[in-house]
């Protein structure tokens, strides 16, 4: 019960996503042919926000739920990494038209292409974690 307040959020969440359109497949395809600010723009804020919450952690303004320091890890260096990944990411992302964030809230309006959506992103994540000791970086 303690947790509600984490059941809340996440539905609060799944309404700014469903609501904004950030599940749209069609704003995808607006994104990926530069046809549409919308989801850059709705990609950029999350960025901002998510630069100035990192500043917060970083000087002790939130702390976890026990009063502990958030302190981030560092980042793994590698340039080969970055552009796989990134590679893998955008090819699933442009196929499916949709991204692998709000595959639980496509759930809620169309079942058989969110049933797709996490078999091919749980796929994904298995043969990562095979592969992931060979890969480069």
């Amino acid at each position: 019960m303690k947790n509600i307040k984490y059941l809340i959020l996440g539905i609060f969440f799944a309404i700014v996503l469903s609501k904004s359109q950030a599940i749209s497949w069609y704003r995808f395809y607006e994104m990926f042919k530069f046809q549409s600010f919308h989801m850059f723009g709705i990609i950029g804020g999350a960025v901002v926000i998510s630069m100035i919450f990192m500043q917060l952690f970083k000087h002790g303004v939130i702390k976890d739920i026990h009063g502990n320091k958030i302190v981030p890890t560092p980042k793994k260096k590698g340039f080969i990494r970055t552009i796989f990944g990134g590679t893998f990411f955008g090819l699933g992302w442009g196929i499916s038209g949709a991204c692998a964030g709000p595959i639980f809230v496509i759930f809620g309006f169309k079942l058989l292409p969110a049933l797709i959506l996490l078999c091919g992103a749980l796929l994904g994540a298995f043969i990562y974690g095979i592969l992931s000791k060979k890969l480069p970086n």
